[in-house]
């Protein structure tokens, strides 16, 4: 069975290439990075060793890689950490938006404290679905 723990990434050694074409990706002299053979697409190493980024790209987001030994992961850290606070801010809009709505109108007390308690209920069921989503 093949580990998926990252392994850290030897700057003098070659790797098959992370964007999925057949080429080697090989140190450049006297720099910390690394250049495929056949793609053309330069490489460079995070400071803690274990993610391989590219430089030029044309997603919006750097691609990065994580080296398992046998073969390379997309890292999705960066993704994930730089969402999880727009979520949050989002939900949190959400929450106030619908108990606003449910105390709009005002019903007589027995009405408004069930309101209440459904929308404080949806509330806590949509920051519960985000926080499954987020454990992913």
């Amino acid at each position: 069975m093949r580990s998926h723990k990252s392994q850290k990434i030897d700057l003098n050694a070659d790797y098959p290439c992370p964007c999925r074409r057949r080429g080697r990706i090989v140190p450049i002299a006297l720099t910390e990075a690394f250049g495929c053979d056949r793609c053309q697409q330069i490489f460079v190493v995070r400071d803690d060793g274990y993610v391989l980024e590219q430089l030029s790209s044309h997603y919006p987001y750097k691609r990065a890689w994580r080296w398992t030994g046998q073969q390379w992961r997309l890292d999705r850290s960066v993704l994930s950490t730089s969402y999880v606070p727009l979520m949050m801010v989002v939900l949190f809009g959400l929450m106030v938006l619908l108990l606003l709505l449910a105390t709009l109108q005002t019903p007589a007390g027995a009405q408004m404290a069930v309101r209440l308690l459904a929308a404080l209920i949806v509330s806590l069921l949509l920051v519960f679905m985000f926080w499954l989503a987020s454990r992913r």
